[in-house]
């Protein structure tokens, strides 16, 4: 339903889990027509909890008064191991919990979380620089392959 393709390019991501997240009906229906973003999207830690932060679920057109606030925090759902790894992780080592993905999963709404470590700018250069050089040598197999 939506994805964060601008997470790759600023963090290094680390480790990856699947969560649930606690939606009300009117969001559930804006989702399944695809009215998400999770571009400006973090997730924090919180009394043991873990929330999502500036996800954005466009309000439902028929959902009248019963529609949600479109950047409310929405809680996840994981195993209390997975919390305690993820809260570990953020609170020793300074990692950031980013949203990858967000979908449909045997009916339920999940979300893909990275455990993450920002990128420097040198980095990004580096990457783009390597995603570059791969392209070039896959533009001169396939050029080779047609002679």
């Amino acid at each position: 339903m939506a994805r964060n393709p601008k997470a790759t390019h600023d963090f290094h991501v680390l480790d990856t889990m699947e969560a649930g997240l606690v939606l009300t009906g009117t969001e559930v229906k804006s989702l399944r027509r695809r009215g998400a973003s999770i571009k400006e999207a973090f997730a924090r830690v919180s009394r043991g909890e873990i929330w999502v932060e500036k996800l954005n679920i466009t309000p439902y057109e028929q959902g009248n008064r019963y529609n949600h606030d479109p950047i409310r925090a929405r809680k996840l759902l994981l195993h209390r191991r997975e919390i305690e790894k993820l809260i570990g992780a953020v609170e020793r080592d300074g990692l950031a919990l980013i949203p990858l993905e967000l979908y449909f999963l045997r009916g339920r709404a999940k979300l893909l979380l990275a455990l993450a470590k920002g990128k420097k700018a040198h980095d990004k250069r580096e990457d783009l620089k390597r995603r570059e050089a791969d392209r070039e040598v896959a533009r001169a197999m396939a050029w080779r392959g047609r002679k």
